[in-house]
Parts: structure tokens; sequence; C-alpha cells
């Protein structure tokens, strides 16, 4: 059983509802707390902003690639996507703000002009990944909902979007973990009674059945849970491969 993947434009506003968000969060820190230590290993606050801001431009130049069909990186390397984080990383909590709000209106504008034949477009992510454009502003919210709870700033993941937690599950399940090889078989399970089976075992081999609520699963396949308020009928959980 699975949910049809949010598209253009049923889902622009909950990229907009999100980001800003993530604004109100930002907005109550300082420069000081900008330098602190975020969720992530090795990452400052700064550093998961400076992200985000270029992360809307990088799927701006992808959208724009699908809308005009001319070949449009996301990143120039991921020697420049790095090299430009960690400029950005130590700005002002002001000149973060601002980035953030552009960036962001930047990509809305782009959602916004693309056309409906424009959403089954092709294009090539970061890592060779394939996506559909009308898929991109999934993406996108995925990188502001999880990197909201990154910030550490009390963002849980029980505050996550549900249009996010129904499509970002569904996609992990279907996409990013189908057939995945260093993964058994998995069955997903969720409390209203949706599931999933994902993940590369072994042929014929017993899945892991894991049960709880939709945004704990999706916590725990992308590594901002333990999984430890899902049940698993006394298997352990299986190590997730990084994203």
């Amino acid at each position: 059983m699975t949910h049809t993947l949010p598209d253009f434009p049923r889902d622009a506003s909950a990229v907009r509802e999100a980001t800003d968000r993530l604004l109100v969060s930002a907005g109550k820190l300082d420069d000081e707390a900008i330098a602190e230590p975020s969720l992530l290993p090795h990452w400052t606050r700064g550093h998961v902003l400076a992200h985000l801001s270029r992360n809307a431009d990088a799927l701006t130049n992808l959208l724009t690639w699908a809308r005009t069909a001319v070949r449009t990186p996301m990143y120039a390397s991921d020697t420049a996507r790095d090299a430009d984080i960690e400029r950005d990383a130590g700005r002002s909590l002001a000149a973060h703000l601002e980035d953030l709000r552009e960036s962001a209106a930047r990509f809305d504008a782009a959602a916004r002009a693309l056309p409906e034949e424009g959403r089954a477009y092709e294009v090539e992510m970061r890592n060779g990944v394939v996506e559909r454009a009308g898929r991109l502003a999934l993406r996108r919210l995925a990188e502001v909902e999880l990197h909201h709870v990154d910030l550490g700033v009390g963002h849980t993941l029980d505050q996550l979007l549900p249009v996010f937690v129904d499509g970002y599950l569904d996609l992990l399940a279907t996409v990013k973990f189908a057939g995945h090889k260093e993964l058994p078989t998995l069955e997903l399970h969720t409390e209203d009674g949706r599931h999933w089976r994902t993940g590369g075992g072994a042929p014929g081999a017993a899945p892991v059945v894991v049960t709880g609520a939709a945004a704990e699963l999706v916590g725990w396949l992308t590594g901002r849970s333990d999984g430890g308020q899902l049940d698993s009928a006394g298997s352990p959980l299986p190590a997730v491969p990084p994203l």
C-alpha cells in the first residue's frame, strides 16, 4: 500500500509553510548560538543554515533545467558545494535569515514557473540520482524539515508536517531503500494500517516487521532516531545505510 508522491503544484504550499517555521525557529537564535554545534557531526548551526540556502539554489537549478531542457547542474561540483557551505557558515544570524528568505523565494518562483508537462522531466541530482522534476518539491521539503530537526532548537519528529511524513516515507520505501543490498527486507507498518515492503534481503527471507508512528519511521530511516519508539516484534532493528 503506497501513497501518490506529492508533485507540483499541490505541495508547493507545504515547502513555504516548512520554510516559514524554520525561519521562526532560526530567528530566535543569536550570533553566538549560530556558531554552536548542530545535531549533525562536525557542523555548526551555521553550516546547516548555509547548506539549506545553497540547496534551495541547487534545486532551483534543476527546476530551470526541467523548464528549459538546458542541462543545469545542481552544484558546480561537490568541492564547490562544500566550499560554499564552509564560506557561509560563519555569517551573522541576520545574514543567514536574509539568505534563507531570498533563496527560498527563488526556489518558489522556479516551482511556480514549472509547466505541467515539465513535471515528468527527469533531471540528475547530486551523486547521479535521477529524479522527476515534479518530485523536487518533496526533496526540498525533506531538506527543510529534517535539517530543522538537526538545528537542535526543539523541533522534533512529532512536529514534522504530515504531508512531508507521508510523502517521504513513501519515497524512502519505494525509491531510496527498495532493493538496497545493505538493508534486509523490511515490512514497515504505520499505526493507522498503512504498510510498505522495502530493502534488499535474500529472496524468500522473512522480513523484519517494524511498526510505529509514520514520523518515527521517517526519523529512524533518516538517522534522526535510534528507533527506540518502534516495535520490531522482538527482532533487533537493523542498521540503516546513510542517505
